[in-house]
């Protein structure tokens, strides 16, 4: 009973993983037969290319996920973890993002060749997130606004209890 909630979390990840695995090999399924099959007689090797390139843009991710989804076990067998939880955002959700717009390409590419310029959409993204990170690190070295009386004696507060800790810290040793 101890153990309730890693057993439950692993069998999720393994649940979870057997559908992402399910997606990859339907979505190449899918382009194989259709595009090599149907439509051979237009298949070049730019669409060698592009089926290498999906076929990466699903690995790197997937085995990101497969490795955070592992489950940690002790000497002695017992399991003491059951894996990452894969329904968290951050970089987890990322990783799922590029399998999702990768399937959703690689499908769509069948159609139209243009549809490879939705893959802008996650190096876009990685700038949106990192330009918001820049100007965070930029705005903290410089003052561009006086800071009311409120947010003053809160961080002084703050500085004078920092300071208090740091000299226990020290007195003790």
């Amino acid at each position: 009973m101890a153990n309730q909630g890693a057993k439950k979390r692993k069998e999720e990840n393994a649940r979870h993983m057997a559908n992402l695995r399910r997606l990859i090999i339907a979505c190449n399924v899918i382009y194989i037969l259709v595009r090599m099959l149907i439509f051979h007689s237009s298949f070049t090797w730019k669409h060698w290319i592009g089926l290498i390139f999906t076929s990466a843009a699903y690995f790197i991710p997937y085995n990101q996920l497969e490795k955070m989804a592992q489950p940690i076990y002790g000497d002695d067998g017992e399991l003491l973890d059951g894996g990452f939880d894969m329904s968290t955002g951050g970089i987890c959700g990322y990783m799922h993002d590029v399998i999702y717009i990768t399937s959703f390409v690689q499908i769509m590419s069948i159609l139209s060749g243009k549809f490879w310029y939705t893959y802008l959409v996650i190096p876009g993204f990685g700038v949106y997130k990192s330009s918001g990170f820049i100007r965070g690190l930029l705005s903290q070295g410089s003052e561009d606004e006086p800071e009311d009386e409120k947010t003053r004696k809160k961080r002084e507060k703050m500085e004078k209890k920092a300071s208090r800790v740091k000299f226990m810290k020290t007195k003790n040793r």
